[in-house]
């Protein structure tokens, strides 16, 4: 029996949002209605599609057969909304909304001024920049897109590899005035270390004062960007990216022969979208705009 989109729409944002309050504020319709037209594809396909549980809806064993086909219909209406759309755009202009997920750090000294970019080019594209201090969920369309720190080995994706970044131990003047002489990394347990909550380090990728033998971490965050305010303020010492110190020229790189590492950003798509041009489109902006980014800010003294 051939389904109405509308109501496979509802279905997929339930699915991904666990919720009729989730998948309502996603669409933008009231849960209420969510539930009634979920209630009704229920009717239509003579099954229950979801269980109500403590976690909240949970696919039944027949939702969980339809999501896949209502995944290719989410496709093929994109499709057909970029193909419908070509008549109405010049050239290679982007248009609608795209929503892109990042760790804070790059969100924060990386993506505004890229987006900013990108946008002033494509005038009618709206671009959503979703900084989150975890791994945004792909699968539940949390974003289109997402900037990770470790290329994933699961799930229906395509990764590629966006650069190679830089990071240093970095501390204000006024610290290290103040402060126990600093001549190796031995030194370190006798300063004030800011960093993350060690327990709240989503990523392997992440944790460098572990890789530097630091056990005890007297100022931290889950938030790079509270933490590089805070070596900004001249509370302590921290690790700090590169392409961030420009914006604070003040800060001082120390240890830099002993003390130096290099991780990667790594573009997450879902592997579905490789037929949407208007998403590989901004993918290739997005990933030629952030390695000449970082290239430009790392290579200032």
């Amino acid at each position: 029996m051939a389904q109405n989109w509308d109501d496979l729409r509802i279905f997929l944002a339930v699915a991904r949002g666990q919720s009729l309050s989730a998948a309502g504020k996603r669409l933008r319709i009231d849960p209420a209605t969510v539930g009634r037209r979920v209630a009704r594809l229920e009717q239509r396909m003579g099954t229950p599609l979801f269980a109500k549980s403590p976690l909240g809806y949970e696919l039944s064993a027949a939702g969980a057969r339809l999501l896949p086909l209502a995944e290719h219909a989410e496709q093929a209406m994109g499709a057909a909304g970029e193909l419908l759309g070509t008549s109405n755009t010049h050239g290679n202009e982007l248009n609608g909304s795209i929503r892109i997920g990042a760790p804070d750090g790059c969100a924060n000294f990386l993506l505004p001024q890229v987006c900013a970019r990108i946008v002033q080019d494509h005038p009618d594209l709206d671009v959503q920049i979703v900084a989150l201090p975890r791994v945004v969920n792909l699968s539940k369309r949390e974003v289109d897109m997402a900037i990770t720190v470790s290329a994933p080995t699961a799930g229906r994706l395509t990764v590629q590899k966006l650069s190679d970044y830089k990071l240093h131990l970095a501390a204000a003047p006024q610290y290290l005035q103040q402060a126990v002489l600093l001549r190796s990394k031995e030194d370190l347990h006798q300063h004030r270390i800011i960093g993350y909550v060690p327990d709240m380090i989503f990523d392997k990728e992440l944790d460098y004062l572990g890789a530097l033998g630091v056990e005890r971490v007297p100022l931290a965050s889950n938030s790079v960007s509270v933490q590089f305010n805070a070596i900004r303020q001249g509370a302590g010492l921290g690790i700090v990216h590169d392409f961030a110190l420009p914006s604070a020229p003040e800060l001082q790189r120390v240890l830099t022969d002993e003390i130096s590492l290099t991780r990667s950003f790594y573009l997450v798509r879902h592997s579905s979208d490789r037929r949407l041009q208007r998403l590989n489109r901004f993918a290739q902006a997005l990933v030629a705009g952030l390695r000449s980014e970082i290239s430009r800010l790392e290579a200032q003294p």
